[in-house]
């Protein structure tokens, strides 16, 4: 009777458990989303070092408004944070990123994000 009472209690407390990261995670997407329309570097440096956490891993991850990160900031006219971006992914994924050509064809050709990618891009 005891091992029954116990598995129920552990299958219906588990999934607490597993939530609980998930929306860790969330906050800190939302977090770097409102640093990047802030055009806040510092503040994103620091949620980054606070959690452990290297840009390059988990970018992929992240979309503000349905866009990457570093479109995010394009679109907001973020210059600082998208450069800070763009040195801290690897060339080839910012080369194979497209963000150029999005850029070009959404009405941001005269960004100066375009120069730090396609200087990231060559490297």
């Amino acid at each position: 009777m005891k091992f029954k009472t116990l598995s129920v209690i552990a299958v219906v407390v588990s999934p607490l458990f597993a939530i609980a990261p998930a929306s860790a995670n969330d906050q800190i997407a939302q977090s770097l989303c409102s640093y990047v329309a802030a055009n806040d570097k510092n503040s994103i440096r620091k949620t980054l070092s606070d959690n452990r956490i290297r840009i390059k891993n988990v970018y992929d991850g992240i979309q503000c408004d349905g866009l990457p990160l570093i479109r995010f900031a394009i679109s907001k006219n973020s210059a600082d944070v998208a450069e800070f971006i763009v040195k801290q992914l690897p060339g080839s994924q910012v080369a194979a990123s497209g963000d150029v050509e999005w850029a070009q064809s959404n009405g941001f050709a005269a960004s100066p994000v375009l120069e730090a990618i396609k200087a990231r891009s060559a490297s």
